[in-house]
């Protein structure tokens, strides 16, 4: 069986994944707030864990592993929309789950085995609240309950902070009813015009925090195998989640895995609507923007690492992808139907299994497309593997968002003349130690649009979204 390595947040070191039942492979992940478009950055979380998603299936079997993902819909951010749209609150939350769904598939992500909506387990968020308060480790007062921070000795250890340091620069609410600044809110009291719930302390709502604590419980058990998000979930809301949960069952461990992926950046910069860079997933599609072409990109660096979304590499992209389809799309009939039978590449598999390192996996593919130029069985393990990442090698594309690439459409350019003429004169150079040749080719190749890379074995040349092949006449 394949090993599985897995950076934990918890450790702060990469550990061998070992599932408490091999049998029944347990994922939680925070979804959105349901009110609004989900912008460019709330994908990168479900392309992440849609990727350990998948690979968790390949290696464990479909049937054992059980991913969650929940929505909140219960927020005072919905309540608000629905007050400045005269809209009702169900509308609203019906309305941006669907857009989430749609927003969400078009980047090729697989829809979780269980998206459990806020509302629906009320009664369990109060069940937990109770045992907590019972236990000494809440209290209610004022219409309120309140988690008592101090009480859980292991509080702040996975974003690794102190309570008392913390005090100062934490988004803490101040208030006659809290014990302790620290101490956030597990119910909160609602007024006729918010929605609200009959609890032992009153008509209310419950906190953000309480919301994923419950519903992780209830659908994957006191103790589950990985818990994800993005890293500003970590604190405070991952870290009261942990609080929470293993005071309210002392006897199991919550989550055994923490992953966390980093955050977007748009041509370099933090994505702020007052910098004019915001923009959401359905923003980019209705652009034309290919949702397979969102996912590469991201899938372009490593989940731990900040990303950085620009025009360019999403050229590169879509360039990069045409290419692909091109070769996977002139399989028809039984080879065509042998795809979903074939072997996904093993160093795909094995790159995956390193910390989902996704760019590492891109680059595997590049290789497969090489090969799968003039060989048949590269062609259906590339189609293979394409569909496990979540690209569709049955469509081929024939148009181009950013530059014109009809050149390299339906008439593929076979660039291997061009990597043996690059390869040699390196061998040669190696020997004579002039170096002159290789720059003059390399140099034409680039000022043709195409990607050169080079190994001390190897040559590999790609197609960029510039390219013009009547630039390459002169090096024939």
């Amino acid at each position: 069986m394949t090993t599985i390595k897995l950076h934990n947040t918890k450790t702060r070191k990469k550990e061998v994944f070992t599932p408490i039942n091999a049998d029944d492979v347990r994922m939680y992940v925070c979804g959105p707030t349901v009110y609004d478009r989900a912008h460019i950055g709330n994908a990168r979380p479900v392309i992440v864990f849609d990727v350990l998603y998948r690979l968790l299936r390949h290696v464990y079997g479909p049937d054992h592993v059980t991913y969650v993902r929940n929505f909140t819909d219960v927020d005072d951010k919905i309540n608000a929309r629905a007050a400045e749209s005269a809209r009702s609150i169900g509308d609203i939350t019906a309305e941006t789950t669907q857009w989430y769904l749609d927003d969400m598939g078009a980047v090729g992500a697989l829809e979780p085995d269980h998206m459990p909506r806020a509302t629906a387990y009320i009664p369990q968020m109060i069940t937990m609240i109770e045992r907590l308060i019972a236990a000494g480790h809440a209290y209610a007062k004022e219409g309120h309950a309140l988690f008592r921070v101090r009480s859980y000795k292991n509080y702040g250890a996975l974003s690794g902070r102190a309570v008392d340091d913390m005090i100062a620069g934490a988004r803490v609410e101040i208030a006659p009813f809290k014990e302790d600044p620290m101490d956030f809110v597990l119910w909160k009291p609602s007024d006729e015009n918010t929605p609200g719930w009959d609890s032992p302390w009153g008509r209310g709502r419950p906190g953000w925090h309480i919301e994923c604590s419950a519903m992780a419980q209830e659908l994957l058990g006191e103790s589950f195998d990985i818990h994800g998000g993005g890293n500003d979930l970590m604190f405070p809301h991952h870290e009261n989640e942990i609080a929470q949960s293993c005071c309210a069952n002392p006897s199991g461990s919550f989550a055994n895995y923490w992953m966390h992926n980093e955050m977007l950046q748009v041509e370099g910069k933090k994505m702020s609507k007052s910098l004019g860079n915001f923009f959401t997933v359905r923003d980019l599609l209705d652009q034309g923007v290919p949702g397979e072409v969102i996912r590469f990109v991201f899938l372009s660096t490593h989940y731990r690492k900040p990303m950085d979304w620009t025009a360019k590499k999403a050229a590169e992209a879509e360039a990069t992808l045409i290419k692909w389809k091109e070769l996977t799309s002139q399989l028809y009939d039984d080879v065509a139907r042998s795809v979903g039978k074939a072997e996904v590449s093993e160093q795909i598999i094995q790159s995956l299994a390193d910390d989902l390192n996704t760019s590492l996996a891109l680059s595997h593919l590049h290789q497969l497309a090489k090969d799968a130029r003039n060989d048949e069985v590269s062609r259906v393990k590339l189609a293979a593997s394409m569909s496990f990442l979540g690209f569709d090698w049955r469509q081929r594309w024939q148009h181009s968002f950013g530059t014109s690439l009809e050149k390299t459409l339906g008439d593929p350019v076979n660039l291997e003349p061009y990597e043996k003429l690059l390869l040699d004169a390196r061998h040669m150079a190696m020997e004579t130690k002039d170096f002159a040749e290789v720059d003059r080719i390399k140099t034409m190749l680039l000022n043709a649009g195409v990607e050169v890379r080079m190994s001390k074995t190897e040559v590999t040349l790609d197609i960029k979204p510039d390219f013009d092949p009547d630039k390459l006449e002169a090096l024939k």
